[in-house]
């Protein structure tokens, strides 16, 4: 299934404290996915974006040139990437490099990513993901306990931003029962000419179809269910700066790659529910010196 075709609008909301009136309960409970405006102000988008290019300066891509991609998936042979749970580390755009393997452009123009621990390592990060509007939220959408598992900063580059494939969250990061949701903060603009996301709302309530684990040393994809994705209407969550988009950890969603001249910033944070068991296979892992923690 491609991420082309008639798209549907979401339906957008607003919280001032991360409070949750029965409508919008309803709409995440129906959908998959809440999209809420003005979530996050504008000043503190900056900010946290200012922050992601000192750590990207800091970086020294003669050390590391992992290359993220959800279609070759090689980055997932990297010991870098494996042990990348409790780290900051940078990931590089499949376009990023010429067939001599220098960067095509500056540096800053050619990360994909950067995770998985901003939210405990770094103070700014750290700032921004713990909020008591954040708190309260989890609280609202059903957590009991819930744990900030990853934080990845993403940049969809002009011109070479990458196709991110329909996936499910909770592949990746699974528990017993499943309990991941997502929390993605636009930074900048995402419309459909620069990656917008797109889901297939309601498409949450059915099985989990694949688990990525590790396995004899590897990480490898278990199919747990080989049936297709259900052919239909989709929404482009285009969402303003600011704006938070909540999605459902089995809601399959898809972007597209970015060829304009715009960038698409945003930031994600995992979250998991403490109740639940983290299988000792999963493939993000953390040291005993660095627990899960709450908001």
């Amino acid at each position: 299934m491609s991420g082309s075709g008639e798209l549907g609008a979401p339906r957008r909301f607003r919280t001032a404290d991360g409070g949750l009136t029965a409508e919008m309960r309803a709409a995440f409970e129906s959908d998959g996915y809440l999209l809420l405006e003005d979530f996050v102000a504008p000043e503190d988008c900056d900010r946290l974006r200012s922050r992601a290019l000192e750590l990207v300066a800091g970086f020294d891509p003669a050390e590391h040139r992992t290359v993220f991609s959800t279609a070759s998936r090689a980055h997932a042979a990297a010991e870098y990437f494996q042990s990348s749970g409790d780290k900051i580390r940078f990931f590089f755009e499949e376009d990023a490099f010429d067939p001599a393997g220098e960067l095509r452009q500056a540096k800053v123009l050619s990360i994909n990513k950067f995770g998985h621990a901003m939210h405990d390592l770094d103070p700014d990060f750290e700032a921004f993901s713990r909020t008591a509007k954040l708190r309260r939220l989890a609280g609202e959408i059903g957590f009991r306990q819930p744990l900030l598992l990853q934080s990845m900063y993403i940049f969809k580059q002009p011109r070479i931003g990458g196709e991110v494939g329909w996936h499910v969250d909770s592949t990746y990061l699974y528990t017993e029962p499943l309990s991941c949701v997502g929390f993605w903060f636009a930074l900048e603009d995402a419309t459909l000419e620069n990656g917008a996301m797109i889901c297939l709302p309601g498409a949450h309530r059915q099985k989990l179809r694949t688990r990525f684990l590790r396995r004899g040393g590897a990480l490898v994809t278990e199919t747990l269910d080989s049936s297709p994705w259900p052919d239909d209407p989709r929404v482009a969550l285009e969402a303003r700066k600011g704006s938070l988009v909540v999605l459902h950890g089995q809601l399959p969603h898809f972007s597209g790659p970015n060829r304009s001249d715009r960038s698409r910033h945003a930031y994600t944070l995992h979250v998991i529910d403490g109740v639940c068991r983290y299988p000792d296979d999963n493939w993000l892992r953390r040291g005993s010196d660095m627990p899960l923690r709450g908001f």
